[in-house]
């Protein structure tokens, strides 16, 4: 496996911003993009449950009826391709059994032997600690695979842009979500910046380390 070095990741992640203007004549080849559809498989969540849904937006139609619920940001349509990021709702005992038996098909192990596995799963979800919704939980797995798709969009030196002042409700309504258990929760938009966005050479603005690192 090839490294990138500290002095790369840096780089990429400084590259990297939140791309207000696409160049609509560039598309993400489709190699690279299946890159970065596998990224988001590779997502980490807990548990490894995996509550969430990603669905890739390509109909021009759909993409405007999306911008009239995004505040009408150019970057819905004028990207190369368009994330939705959606919850899967009311996460219960059944999907961790369901996990369960993915576990074993693919680590080839008997289910039995992930019976304390499952137990801790279905405790967790069955009776949270107090104060935590399941539904918050799982919301917030799915900002965790939003961070692994825009680090990798940096790395393979596409531009993304999230967004997450949208109307999730009409989302839900344009996609037909809720027939599926799904509730949108964010959007990424991925392509090439244009040109003229002035926004990508503006110099980083970031708190010093030591107001925001903490040693203890």
């Amino acid at each position: 496996m090839e490294i990138l070095s500290p002095r790369d990741l840096l780089e990429c992640l400084t590259w990297r911003y939140a791309t207000q203007k696409f160049d609509t004549a560039k598309k993400i080849p489709s190699d690279t993009w299946h890159t970065l559809e596998h990224s988001l498989l590779l997502s980490p969540s807990s548990f490894g449950l995996q509550p969430w849904a990603f669905v890739v937006v390509t109909d021009r139609a759909t993409r405007e009826k999306l911008r009239h619920a995004s505040w009408d940001l150019p970057q819905i349509t004028d990207s190369s391709h368009l994330v939705v990021f959606t919850v899967r709702k009311n996460i219960r005992a059944a999907d961790a059994d369901k996990l369960i038996d993915r576990i074993a098909e693919v680590r080839r192990v008997p289910r039995e032997s992930l019976e304390g596995l499952r137990q801790m799963m279905t405790g967790f979800l069955g009776n949270p600690p107090a104060g935590l919704r399941i539904d918050d939980w799982s919301t917030r797995q799915v900002y965790l695979a939003l961070g692994v798709f825009l680090t990798s969009c940096a790395a393979l030196g596409v531009d993304a842009c999230p967004i997450d002042a949208i109307q999730a409700a009409e989302y839900d309504r344009i996609l037909g979500l809720a027939k599926a258990g799904l509730s949108t929760v964010c959007v990424a938009a991925a392509g090439y910046r244009a040109e003229d966005d002035v926004h990508a050479t503006l110099p980083k603005v970031r708190y010093p380390a030591e107001q925001v690192i903490l040693r203890k």
